[in-house]
């Protein structure tokens, strides 16, 4: 369509001249004493236009010849930016290539081609950028090849490239470099020198969730339990783990501090300390309560913080797994010589609402055997030693038959729970 219109106004511009130069009679007269020029007026509109067009042409051509230096120096500078680029490039890919020495170099020849540039009055408007990004991967590949000094060297240079009191700009190249630093002090396995980095960072970036997991790995590498318990609530809500590994973590980090406690007033500040949730957690409630009958903790106290779970329990019999069930029944039956009568009540329901769990049995059974009522006793253990999986709570209930056996003065009954007893330790 652009071609067609440009015909039609190539054919208006013919019609045009055609019409105005066929029938012109116009002439210039020049006067020179003592000449007198008569020129057509065709031949000087014709010579005006060629002239301009000549005179332009050899401006332009003279132009083009006095800018030919400055494109050759554009040139050259273009050049020297591609090599600067490409060497950066090039320290990237080998670096992940996990060819280190190869990014180093390739690191400081991007370095050197920047500073031929600046030096030559062409600096980049990134230079400075590039300058700290350039030291940071040199130094990356330094601390792969464990050259600490080269290390400590590029990132001082990084670090001053970009001032703290910079701009916004350089203060995140800071703290990108800064958080490098961490992660390599974490590396050697210098947790002092990682939390000396993070505190650097300003607050905003020390909540990040790339500082936090370097914060809770240095944490736990230092073994300062509480700040990695802190830690991992903060990563859990910023949604850096999946909800069940999040639990999981401060699960463990929760019991690892309750193991840290020296005695039952400490035990108890760790517990208040915790957030409810985490009480909640059936696991770490029984672990608990285990540690602080270990550390001769009131049972009243053990039997507080084991009712959230007894009460899971009873609503879901599946929601705990056998082995922490197990350690239910023994945390309480830890307790039983001064068994309140509100416990022994809800002891003896859930046995009666759950007639085939032989956990429970077991445990109303030793709760009837220290109320002296040893009838019952019997019978539920009795009943619940067929069935238990558990050989050490199979043991301890054939263990109590025997004794009852003896009180009553059943010699071959006492001998044959004796015998059994023997067989499941």
């Amino acid at each position: 369509m652009r071609a067609a219109l440009w015909i039609l106004a190539l054919f208006g511009v013919a019609v045009a001249v055609a019409l105005f130069a066929g029938n012109n009679q116009g002439s210039v007269t020049l006067f020179w004493p003592p000449y007198r020029i008569d020129l057509s007026l065709n031949l000087v509109l014709l010579v005006s236009g060629g002239g301009f067009v000549t005179l332009y042409a050899a401006l332009r051509a003279l132009a083009a010849l006095l800018e030919l230096p400055h494109k050759a120096r554009r040139w050259r500078a273009q050049q020297k930016e591609r090599a600067m680029h490409g060497a950066l490039l090039d320290a990237l890919i080998q670096m992940f290539g996990g060819r280190f020495i190869r990014a180093r170099k390739a690191a400081v020849a991007a370095l050197a081609q920047e500073q031929a540039l600046a030096a030559g009055g062409q600096a980049v408007p990134h230079g400075q950028q590039l300058r700290v990004l350039a030291h940071v991967l040199a130094a990356e590949s330094a601390h792969a090849l464990r050259d600490h000094a080269g290390r400590a060297s590029h990132l001082q240079e990084a670090l001053r490239e970009a001032p703290a009191r910079g701009s916004v700009s350089e203060q995140e190249m800071r703290e990108g470099a800064q958080l490098r630093a961490a992660q390599w002090a974490l590396d050697d396995r210098d947790a002092g020198a990682a939390f000396e980095r993070l505190a650097t960072l300003p607050q905003g970036a020390a909540r990040r969730t790339l500082a936090l997991r370097i914060k809770l790995k240095a944490a736990r590498l230092a073994q300062q339990t509480q700040e990695a318990l802190d830690t991992a609530r903060l990563l859990g809500k910023h949604r850096a783990f999946s909800p069940s590994a999040a639990q999981s973590i401060v699960r463990g980090l929760a019991m690892e501090l309750i193991d840290s406690a020296r005695d039952g007033a400490q035990l108890e500040q760790i517990w208040r300390a915790l957030e409810g949730p985490e009480r909640n957690m059936p696991e770490l409630a029984i672990h608990a309560a285990q540690r602080l009958v270990a550390l001769g903790g009131t049972t009243t106290e053990v039997r507080a913080w084991l009712l959230p779970v007894w009460e899971l329990v009873l609503e879901l019999p599946d929601a705990l797994a056998e082995q922490h069930a197990l350690k239910l029944v023994r945390a309480l039956e830890a307790g039983l010589d001064a068994l309140d009568v509100p416990w022994l009540a809800r002891i003896e329901a859930a046995q009666q609402a759950n007639p085939r769990d032989a956990r429970l049995q077991y445990l109303a059974g030793m709760a009837c055997l220290k109320r002296q009522l040893w009838g019952k006793a019997r019978q539920l253990l009795t009943q619940a030693a067929e069935q238990l999986g558990d050989a050490g709570l199979r043991a301890s209930a054939w263990r109590h038959l025997a004794e009852l056996a003896e009180q009553r003065g059943d010699d071959g009954a006492a001998a044959s729970a004796w015998k059994k007893s023997a067989l499941d330790r």
